[in-house]
């Protein structure tokens, strides 16, 4: 969960009212001044990157082996890098250095590309927002459920089998994310970034520290060459499962929708264009180290047998209060991500509405509401609250049909990878470095991307197939697990 351009960026002023002595504190656009740094901008981009994605890949690294693991993993960091060198190219249209600045992805792609292009981002865009709320429904329930898990096998010496319905856990998730999506700006409480950096260094910490233990404890590294081998599962399940790892993997090294917002906050100069490709540089070669640690020890402590869920999957049981804490770490993590993710969509939504409906009350008005010991009154928007309270109650819903952790992030990376991270950066940088067709450049460009669509599909295939197997034995809002 990544500084979204924060409040001072989201506020445009007229530099003629402001008076000259104050012209310094602000850009050339009438917005106040940025002040991003290299530093910043790489804690921002790993504070995206590193979130629950990481708890899915020594299960995946198990499906693909010691050797295709983490040469996959290695691939889609260099892919990932080198798109979002690309991207970052798009932040100013005309001239990289001195163009028109493009504040949000939508934006850039709209400048860059324009036409039907821009229409096919959006859905990709808020389809893949809506996915996320379901994700992050189903990962904080499963949190949620393992720190009592971890407890009642504690008390029990674990002769109990602890089985739950994740069902009121979910519903409890989003109960409280009805209330905080009345929270107006949500989105622009720039402490969240923080909170969300130390909750994943917290939970990815824990459960790193807890492979390194396990493997010491076993005396042995665990795995094999290829991974799970067929014949524990079959052929077809076992392909499945090695396309559904992709996504997983794709899933663990999404931020690519958050990029341009981040460049945005970058100060200039230096030009944001290379503060950024050093900032990228930076930031995916500590997440690929952090990312290969946790896989690979993961993957050595457990071998083929690897948990969906490195902290939910209870190939850890003690010590318990330690697991209790990356959980909790998790739950909070997810509360906060979920409102982040959302609040684009939220906005879109609200002012297309508004839009169209702009003598209409119950969608323009809101009620000032006075809370104790708070300066400011609280203004409650009735569209707000009920549109909003169906939207957390839709995604609820999903996630308790389909409460499947491994599926669902795969699906998610396969659905966001290809054109997020690949397709749009690589348009964008065709159209704005004006590359002839069929040129030497143009051609390994669209084969990179080509390329990458085939990973897409296989990854999404994958996902599919693992939920339409999942559904054969799971009955939706009655099965314990």
């Amino acid at each position: 969960m990544a500084m979204r351009n924060q409040h001072p960026n989201n506020q445009v002023f007229d530099i003629d009212t402001v008076g000259n002595e104050h012209g310094k504190d602000y850009d050339d656009d009438g917005r106040l001044r940025r002040t991003g740094t290299i530093y910043t901008a790489s804690a921002h981009i790993i504070t995206a990157v590193i979130g629950s994605g990481v708890l899915s890949l020594a299960w995946a690294i198990a499906q693909l082996g010691w050797v295709a693991g983490p040469i996959v993993m290695l691939l889609f960091s260099i892919v990932t890098l080198y798109t979002s060198t690309l991207l970052t190219y798009g932040y100013r249209t005309g001239d990289p250095i001195k163009g028109k600045r493009n504040y949000t992805y939508m934006e850039a792609v709209r400048s860059n590309l324009g036409g039907f292009r821009v229409k096919m981002c959006g859905i990709v865009q808020y389809v893949n927002l809506f996915g996320v709320a379901v994700g992050y429904t189903i990962a904080s329930a499963i949190s949620t459920m393992a720190i009592r898990r971890s407890n009642c096998f504690h008390d029990s010496g674990g002769k109990d089998p602890c089985k739950m319905n994740g069902n009121p856990y979910m519903i409890g998730f989003g109960v409280a994310e009805i209330i905080l999506s009345q929270i107006p700006e949500f989105d622009q409480l720039w402490w969240l970034s923080y909170v969300a950096a130390v909750m994943s260094f917290t939970y990815s910490g824990i459960g790193l520290g807890l492979g390194i233990g396990k493997t010491a404890g076993n005396g042995e590294i665990k795995g094999s060459l290829t991974g799970v081998k067929i014949g524990e599962i079959s052929k077809v399940r076992k392909i499945w499962r090695t396309f559904q790892a992709l996504g997983n993997i794709a899933f663990a090294y999404s931020y690519s929708l958050i990029l341009i917002e981040i460049q945005d906050t970058v100060k200039s100069p230096p030009s944001e264009l290379s503060i950024m490709k050093k900032a990228s540089r930076v930031s995916i070669a500590v997440t690929t180290f952090f990312y290969m640690l946790c896989g690979c020890m993961g993957y050595a402590a457990f071998g083929d047998s690897a948990p969906g869920n490195l902290l939910t999957g209870f190939g850890f049981y003690n010590p318990f209060w330690l697991i209790d804490i990356a959980n909790a770490a998790i739950v909070i993590h997810l509360l906060g991500a979920y409102q982040v993710f959302c609040q684009p969509l939220f906005a879109f939504l609200e002012a297309k509405v508004i839009k169209a409906f702009p003598n209409t009350t119950f969608f323009t008005h809101e009620f000032e509401i006075s809370i104790p010991f708070y300066n400011k009154p609280y203004k409650l928007s009735l569209f707000r609250l009920v549109w909003r309270t169906v939207f957390v109650m839709v995604t609820t819903t999903i996630a308790m049909l389909l409460p499947f952790f491994n599926d669902v992030v795969g699906l998610l990376g396969a659905i966001g990878f290809w054109p997020l991270t690949v397709f749009f950066p690589i348009e964008m940088y065709i159209e704005q470095m004006k590359i002839q067709k069929w040129a030497v450049k143009w051609v390994s460009l669209k084969l990179l991307s080509c390329g990458c669509l085939i990973v897409t599909i296989a990854a999404t295939v994958g996902s599919i197939a693992g939920i339409v197997d999942d559904l054969q034995t799971y009955k939706p809002f009655k099965s314990d697990y």
